[in-house]
């Protein structure tokens, strides 16, 4: 009796690992599909900020701003340039860019997170600085009626 729930356990096992192999596969499409859907639509916005960095290029030029202009227009063209990347690049081969360029250039990487971890740093504090401020900029202690002191609470 003790080798059929020892085949029962062993089917059960390699249920749960099939189960989980499935759920593995399936939570991996649904970000690949994620990444390439935001990447889309990053792509799309980059598009039309460079659109916009080009317009405002022209019009510094009709006002005799050349060198700002030029500035503006290796802008507009690197912003291109990235949302083409980013609309006509799968999740995958980002991935795989992402990887080695870490790989060729990991003081890049490690400054790229020093700086989203600067930028988190400053987010926490201002939102916390206007939570603080929209609770009326002080700390708010219970009325004396409801902590049992203060005088109305002396009998």
């Amino acid at each position: 009796m003790s080798e059929q729930v020892k085949e029962r356990v062993d089917e059960g096992a390699q249920q749960i690992q099939q189960k989980a192999s499935e759920a593995k596969v399936k939570t991996r499409e649904q970000l690949r599909q994620q990444v390439d859907f935001r990447s889309t639509q990053a792509g799309e916005q980059m598009a039309k900020t460079g659109s916009a960095l080009r317009q405002t290029a022209q019009q510094l030029r009709g006002d005799q701003q050349e060198q700002p202009a030029r500035i503006l227009e290796g802008v507009a063209e690197r912003t291109d340039r990235l949302g083409h990347y980013l609309t006509e690049t799968d999740g995958d081969r980002m991935l795989r860019d992402v990887e080695r360029m870490a790989r060729q250039r990991p003081w890049l990487v490690a400054g790229g997170g020093a700086l989203l971890g600067f930028l988190a740093a400053r987010f926490t504090k201002a939102s916390s600085s206007r939570r603080y401020e929209a609770e009326g900029g002080a700390y708010r202690r219970p009325a004396p009626e409801l902590t049992g002191g203060g005088a109305s609470g002396i009998a």
